[in-house]
């Protein structure tokens, strides 16, 4: 039980208190579960599946995320991005990775990750958006594959542009990120954000330990039930 305190203590000591409290909270909804199953990541691979099938049919961001397709390496899909601010600000998620051959243009299995990202100020409000990153160079998608990185710091990124006029001609950011709040396609501040791999959720995806290089790169494992999503990444970048 949490026991709110007086509003003097609150307005000092409290504050940092708070704000690691809150700080916390945030570490533990973008971060893993301890005892991921195998369930819980289908789960957000069918849903990764339906945020892809969302952008397909939108007739703003399906274009804008196509126009990249010649030089889309991988896609990072975040079926749900929450963030949620009062006086401490905190966002984060859970996504997945494919990756297209370039080659065969076949997508790979999918890799796991979270993200998230933390924010002081006097803010209050929240939202939720469903996200996907474009990684459109080497060393975009080279970063995948450490344990963690830093949008803007070890990857550069951009905000797609939609609608219309918008074009992605110019771009040459690592990352290209494409959101959608509330059905709509809306700019989401991600910059500063850590993107890190799920281990947890990548063993219980797969049955065994496993590290994105072995999923994407060696291709040491597989599973049959990502087939709908990597269809439908295929559609999308047709």
């Amino acid at each position: 039980m949490i026991h709110l305190c007086s509003k003097p203590r609150f307005m000092t000591t409290g504050l940092p208190l708070m704000a690691a409290v809150l700080f916390g909270t945030v570490v533990a909804v973008s971060a893993p579960a301890l005892a991921a199953d195998f369930a819980e990541q289908q789960q957000l691979v069918d849903k990764a599946k339906m945020t892809v099938e969302a952008f397909i049919s939108d007739p703003s961001g399906g274009p804008a995320t196509r126009e990249l397709k010649g030089e889309t390496k991988a896609l990072f899909i975040v079926p749900q991005f929450l963030r949620g601010a009062f006086v401490f600000g905190g966002a984060g998620g859970s996504g997945v990775l494919i990756v297209r051959d370039e080659k065969t243009k076949k997508w790979s299995e999918p890799a796991f990750y979270t993200i998230g990202s933390a924010s002081f100020g006097l803010q209050i409000g929240g939202d939720v958006s469903e996200m996907i990153f474009v990684v459109r160079s080497q060393k975009g998608l080279e970063e995948f594959y450490r344990t963690d990185f830093k949008l803007g710091a070890d990857a550069s990124m951009a905000l797609g542009p939609v609608g219309e006029g918008g074009s992605a001609k110019g771009i040459t950011a690592d990352l290209v990120a494409y959101a959608k709040k509330k059905g709509a396609f809306a700019g989401v501040a991600v910059d500063g954000s850590i993107i890190a791999v799920s281990d947890d959720s990548n063993e219980a995806y797969y049955g065994k330990p496993v590290r994105p290089t072995d999923i994407i790169v060696k291709q040491s494992v597989s599973n049959p039930k990502s087939g709908e999503l990597r269809n439908a990444a295929a559609k999308l970048m047709q």
